[in-house]
């Protein structure tokens, strides 16, 4: 059994923020897989179904970025599940917009959701990080990632929660690598590229 954690704030202002985009990729592997309807409990909303013969539990943390950890808990005690079989949808200012890394502990570049899910239940859990870009400079943080995706991103923004959504199984089955270059090439052959795409994604 897996838990698939998408982070993101609760509430319609916050739907479309950069922010969010845990929850949007959620929703989308919800649609595009026939996940069971989506519940409330253990502070959030949780939808159940299979990815490569897996169970998988998607859960959406109701209870703001900075108490994530919280619900991520309560999920994870209720069905034993380690934070080996955990893995984090959520926004990266460090990658650049549309780009995709998978990594299993390290860091939480002071990223709250993070912050609070290893308060809770250690660092050895599994990330998946969405590239949103860096507003350019430290000050401008704050407004870029509680802010709404452009007009224009929503193109790139969609194709990346459907690539992501068609190959989460690769994650719940651990070929992280293999997920990663599967997304990069999806994105490449939609014509949405990055500014480093010389590397894998």
């Amino acid at each position: 059994m897996r838990l698939f954690v998408g982070l993101g704030n609760p509430g319609a202002k916050y739907q479309g923020n950069r922010h969010n985009i845990g929850f949007m990729v959620l929703d989308e592997m919800a649609r595009r897989h026939g996940f069971a309807p989506w519940r409330r409990r253990f502070q959030g909303e949780t939808a159940e179904g299979t990815l490569e013969r897996e169970r998988v539990i998607l859960l959406r943390p109701l209870t703001y970025m900075n108490d994530s950890g919280r619900s991520v808990q309560e999920a994870a005690n209720f069905f034993k599940i380690t934070p080996g079989e955990i893995a984090v949808f959520h926004d990266e200012l460090e990658l650049p917009a549309a780009k995709v890394r998978v990594k299993v502990g390290g860091g939480i570049a002071g990223h709250n959701g993070l912050r609070s899910i290893s308060a809770h239940i250690g660092n050895e859990y599994r990330r998946v990080r969405i590239g949103i870009g860096h507003p350019g400079v430290k000050e401008l943080v704050h407004n870029h990632v509680l802010s709404d995706f452009a007009k224009s991103d929503r193109p790139w923004v969609e194709a990346l929660c459907e690539a992501i959504s068609d190959n989460a199984g690769l994650i719940a089955t651990d070929r992280d690598s293999t997920f990663q270059n599967k997304v990069h090439l999806t994105m490449q052959a939609k014509g949405f590229t990055t500014k480093d795409d010389n590397g894998i994604a």
